[in-house]
């Protein structure tokens, strides 16, 4: 059965995100060995202030983490909004002089080999380019911030991989269907870890702006589904207009990763657990 861990932020955001992450990775030291290559994935899909884009001393407390397995390399990974320069992206975001100070690698998908995959019972992609980096890797580790789209409903684990997708197929994301093909390119992709920063959000609008609240909460799971729904449950509890109604398991994200397999099927299928 799977995980959710879901914990109130304090001031020491490196250790709640260790106590979070413990109950289902276990030994950080077992969980990342010294030969791995560690591909973490924030949202950088702008240069907007937190919680449209990842907060940065939230990326430097998950790097600091997996800096103590001392792994063979650890890379942050990103392909900014079609329309937009994702080195200037993460220009405006200080992400350069942050991972140089760390030793972490810095890899602009735009500029970096693609392959193309298949994508299985796939209605609307049959054949999509991922990141060639991505078959190169040990451990896949997403970090998503929580908030709402005003096209996809909302924006979290199952839609970060958007931000893994060659720009050329983006165009025709937004023409229809647009929660079902964020799914199916979802289902290219097993993270071994998704942390959530979740003590902002969006509740309307998004994914670069919109209605502010904050949870101040933090979440993680192996299972974007059931994460999702928890984060949607968040979001949902907030008296806002948006578009994602009162039930998560209805939502065409949520409702196409389920058929693909991609996580849970209900509700009974993962535990909560609140640190």
């Amino acid at each position: 059965m799977s995980i959710v861990t879901k914990a109130k932020a304090t001031q020491d955001l490196k250790s709640d995100i260790k106590k979070l992450i413990q109950p289902i990775i276990g030994d950080i030291n077992q969980f990342i060995k010294p030969t791995d290559r560690v591909l973490l994935k924030p949202n950088f899909n702008t240069a907007d202030p937190f919680p449209a884009s990842t907060d940065m001393d939230f990326l430097l407390a998950v790097i600091e983490i997996i800096s103590q397995a001392k792994p063979k390399e650890i890379i942050v990974g990103e392909s900014c909004t079609y329309f937009l320069n994702t080195e200037k992206v993460c220009q405006a975001k200080g992400a350069p002089e942050l991972l140089k100070k760390h030793n972490v690698t810095w890899h602009n998908f735009d500029l970096n080999p693609w392959v193309k995959k298949n994508v299985p019972g796939g209605k609307y992609f049959k054949k999509i380019s991922v990141p060639k980096i991505t078959d190169e890797i040990d451990k896949l580790i997403f970090l998503p911030c929580l908030k709402t789209h005003k096209y996809a409903c909302f924006t979290m684990s199952l839609k970060i991989t958007i931000g893994m997708l060659k720009s050329t197929h983006r165009a025709s994301l937004h023409l229809s269907h647009l929660g079902e093909k964020i799914s199916e390119v979802a289902a290219l992709f097993q993270p071994d870890l998704v942390i959530m920063d979740g003590r902002k959000c969006f509740v309307t609008q998004g994914p670069e702006k919109g209605q502010i609240e904050e949870p101040n909460i933090l979440m993680a799971s192996t299972d974007r589904i059931a994460l999702d729904v928890e984060g949607l449950k968040i979001l949902q509890s907030y008296k806002a207009e948006n578009l994602l109604g009162n039930d998560p398991w209805a939502l065409g994200q949520i409702k196409t990763a389920v058929e693909l397999g991609i996580g849970s099927k209900s509700a009974e299928d993962y535990n909560l657990i609140e640190i």
